[in-house]
């Protein structure tokens, strides 16, 4: 029996290291999540050489147990000055890491500076797996619910679902409540509405499918490039959620004088999901299905300039640490869920005091935080600001980390 438990203890421990979480549902679930061939050869370069001392934090501890509510940028950010170069963190220990995208409280980390070069090891420093002390004990326990996401969930996890940044067409063309049940002005949960559609796009419950169901949108901001001035997409106001219940359609009539006359007969929904109360003129867009999301930070391959186009919350000016800015670059761009980006707050334009001239100077550029792409559109992404020292406002300049 003692074999049995050391075999697992030796499994777990070799098999759970570093990795990213995947969010989904409000829920962290392990998978198979693919790893770029950039990110590999990474990893595969510094299994071999380890990491410069100098890319360690002074202060990286000797070890560390991870634990519940840590978080993979966190965990890196302990040891190395870049927070997103977790191939390093995995290359680090590439023989016991199988798989980069586990990693579960209680597991310890200790770090090898020997040779001039810095590794991570599930081992002790004399090489020996650590002892255990094991009591009789029964648990159940889904080693996938405990998988450590690289960042704090909740942050993030309203604008996987609710936001949204369409382009004029689309918003335009989206169904609409054209009434309400019993000429209610404002709709709740557990209203009745009902809804017209575009002729090319006609809402049609169909029996032989599941319901439909649609979120629920209004006032579509025009976001502009802080550059340019030109919009690059609208941002729709989530509302909440409705089902269709039954379909559009026209239905005849007969009129007093007997002429037959065609009726419009709008789609009939009903509000299951409640954000904001809804009215008259508020549109609909599909709910589409939920989707795996990998974060894995790194940094762009590709140059970067980008700038903060706005922030998340109308009567915000400056943006604080985890808080959601959208940027202006998008999948046009290059840009990728993942991606770490520098904040950059302007230099400030002066007047040489100690110049005969007057002379006017700026200042230059200096790097405010860091911020993370998590979810992009064509021309547009939504991005958390991370280990900023000072506001974050409209106009930022984003560029590489390094």
């Amino acid at each position: 029996m003692s074999t049995i438990f050391l075999r697992a203890a030796r499994t777990r421990l070799s098999c759970t290291l570093l990795a990213c979480g995947a969010l989904v549902s409000g829920a962290v679930q392990a998978q198979n999540f693919p790893v770029t061939a950039q990110q590999r050869a990474t990893a595969n370069q510094v299994a071999q050489s380890g990491v410069a001392l100098s890319e360690l934090r002074a202060d990286a501890p000797s070890r560390y147990t991870i634990k519940s509510g840590d978080t993979l940028w966190a965990i890196s950010g302990l040891f190395l000055k870049s927070p997103w170069r977790w191939p390093e963190l995995w290359g680090m220990n590439l023989a016991d890491i199988k798989n980069p995208h586990l990693i579960y409280p209680g597991q310890t980390l200790y770090l090898d500076t020997s040779n001039g070069r810095a590794r991570l090891t599930t081992r002790a420093n004399d090489g020996a797996i650590p002892t255990v002390k094991l009591s009789p004990r029964t648990r159940i326990e889904g080693l996938a619910d405990s998988a450590l996401p690289t960042l704090q969930n909740h942050l993030i996890e309203p604008f996987l679902s609710d936001g949204i940044i369409v382009d004029d067409q689309t918003m335009s063309s989206a169904p609409r409540i054209v009434a309400a049940q019993d000429g209610r002005v404002f709709l709740t949960h557990g209203d009745r509405a009902y809804v017209r559609s575009t002729s090319s796009n006609e809402l049609i419950d169909d029996p032989q499918h599941k319901q439909q169901v649609f979120r629920v949108f209004r006032n579509a901001i025009p976001l502009k490039d802080p550059v340019t001035g030109e919009v690059l997409g609208f941002e729709a106001g989530y509302l909440g959620k409705a089902l269709l219940a039954r379909s559009e359609g026209t239905q005849e009539s007969t009129g007093k004088d007997g002429t037959t006359q065609v009726d419009i007969v709008p789609a009939t929904i009903d509000i299951v999901d409640v954000k904001e109360e809804m009215r008259v003129g508020d549109r609909l867009l599909p709910d589409p299905p939920r989707q795996l999301q990998s974060y894995v930070p790194h940094a762009p391959q590709a140059p970067v300039d980008a700038r903060i186009v706005s922030i998340y919350g109308s009567a915000v000016v400056n943006a604080a640490q985890n808080q959601v800015v959208i940027i202006n670059k998008g999948t046009q761009d290059g840009m990728e869920n993942g991606h770490v980006l520098a904040i950059l707050n302007a230099g400030a334009r002066l007047v040489d005091k100690t110049d005969e001239q007057r002379a006017t100077i700026r200042l230059p550029d200096e790097r405010n935080g860091l911020l993370m792409v998590f979810r992009t559109f064509d021309k547009l992404s939504y991005g958390l600001v991370l280990d900023i020292t000072s506001g974050v406002k409209v106009g930022d300049r984003l560029i590489n980390p390094r």
